[in-house]
């Protein structure tokens, strides 16, 4: 499992990498729970003062669910695989040190949303970043609490439904993506980052990622049982497993030709 995401310490700074590049980077659980346990790693290690969390290759941060994964899932199945979406965005909201997504093309669906829920995101301008999933037919539930809280209802609301993905220049427009660099330079540019944050006092900078989380946990706990109910039904209709098997075949389709 340790496969899935790399973890290294540099000085203060605690680097953790998605491992998947063949898939993009797209989650299944085993990377789910190896990203939980390195994040508990860095949380334990007192030397790290901030954590960067990003993706191997150049293609992707992430490309969101692996799809070979859900398209089996049953109602009761979904609703674990919430669970394990709790576990992870509960982490990363609890952490008390400050972390940052540094973006190295696709940010889509759920690694999406943990882009969101870093504290700061860099990136480049051949990233592109949204919420495809209703195309694959996955009810979004978690997505649009976060969305909401970062950028507005109304631009939620068409990422959600149209599926959509923003180009770099958008997502800076609209404060997704803080700092834009060069591809080349990011890296370096989180790293810049993350060891001006871990110069911070960090009491300070644990009270205050504490305060952030608080004001929003109503919202996070209401967008976990909406997902748990939503998925039920959804996955009950077995609309997902045909829209997702439509998916990849067409993805497959268009590799081939």
């Amino acid at each position: 499992m340790k496969e899935f995401v790399l973890s290294e310490v540099r000085g203060k700074v605690g680097i953790l990498t998605l491992n998947r590049p063949a898939l993009l980077n797209a989650w299944n659980a085993a990377m789910r729970a190896r990203l939980v346990e390195a994040l508990d790693e860095l949380e334990a290690n007192d030397a790290v003062r901030a954590v960067i969390l990003t993706g191997s290759g150049e293609r992707a941060f992430g490309a969101g669910q692996d799809l070979n994964e859900t398209k089996t899932f049953d109602p009761d199945r979904a609703e674990l695989w919430i669970g394990e979406w709790e576990r992870l965005y509960d982490r990363l909201r609890s952490l008390s040190k400050p972390i940052i997504a540094a973006l190295n093309g696709v940010a889509a669906g759920s690694a999406f949303q943990v882009a969101l829920l870093c504290d700061l995101r860099i990136g480049h301008p051949g990233v592109t970043m949204g919420q495809p999933e209703i195309n694959s037919g996955i009810a979004s539930t978690t997505g649009p609490w976060i969305m909401r809280e970062l950028i507005g209802l109304g631009r939620t609301i068409d990422l959600t439904l149209t599926g959509r993905m923003m180009d770099a220049e958008e997502c800076f427009r609209i404060g997704v993506i803080n700092r834009l660099v060069p591809q080349g330079e990011v890296m370096s540019a989180a790293l810049a980052l993350a060891e001006e944050l871990a110069g911070k006092p960090p009491v300070a900078m644990r009270l205050n990622r504490a305060r952030f989380r608080e004001v929003t946990e109503a919202g996070f706990r209401d967008c976990l049982k909406a997902g748990v109910r939503n998925q039920r039904e959804a996955y009950a209709t077995g609309e997902p497993a045909r829209m997702m098997e439509e998916f990849l075949a067409k993805r497959a389709a268009r590799k081939s030709a």
